[in-house]
């Protein structure tokens, strides 16, 4: 523990705060010549002040013992992965709900066929006609699948386990 480094952070936080030695001994309710000997790295906070100090400063514990900021600047570095992990997330999704989009679009078109083929009686076994609504039907109820497992995070965790092994492969060659 280097008493002159948490004396100089101790100095530069009350800086930030535009106190005078004097205001924050009032604060703590200890003397001006005390704040100033923690400054000078002369002394120490007592423990029990250590909790108050951390706290008037906004900073943890381990930050005023080492002496300097650690959790801000670990603080930006989580953000900003956190924030790539986010677009790289959203754009997965974004592909995905166009996938899904244009297979509920074809899926539609398939069910419509096989209700207007149903209804107008144009499905004579063997005919054209009768396979076309057959995939209609096909189509629309594959889709529900699909959908379902869309809404369920099934097939998220799916593609991503698809990802992550096609990764894989291509780190082992």
């Amino acid at each position: 523990m280097d008493q002159q480094k948490i004396g100089s952070f101790l100095k530069k936080l009350r800086k930030e705060k535009s106190l005078t030695q004097e205001q924050l001994a009032e604060q703590l309710n200890v003397s001006a010549r005390t704040v100033s000997r923690w400054e000078t790295g002369t002394n120490m906070p007592d423990i029990s002040l250590l909790v108050v100090l951390a706290d008037f400063y906004g900073i943890s514990i381990p930050e005023l013992l080492d002496g300097e900021r650690k959790s801000e600047k670990m603080n930006n570095e989580v953000r900003e992965t956190a924030l790539k992990l986010s677009g790289y997330a959203e754009m997965i999704n974004e592909k995905l709900r166009q996938r899904l989009f244009w297979l509920t679009v074809l899926a539609l078109a398939g069910m419509t066929a096989f209700v207007v083929i149903e209804f107008t009686g144009m499905d004579t076994p063997g005919s054209l006609y009768e396979r076309i609504a057959s995939a209609g039907l096909g189509l629309g109820f594959g889709m529900l699948v699909v959908l379902a497992m869309y809404l369920s995070g099934l097939l998220g965790k799916i593609k991503a386990k698809r990802l992550m092994h096609r990764n894989t492969r291509r780190a082992s060659r």
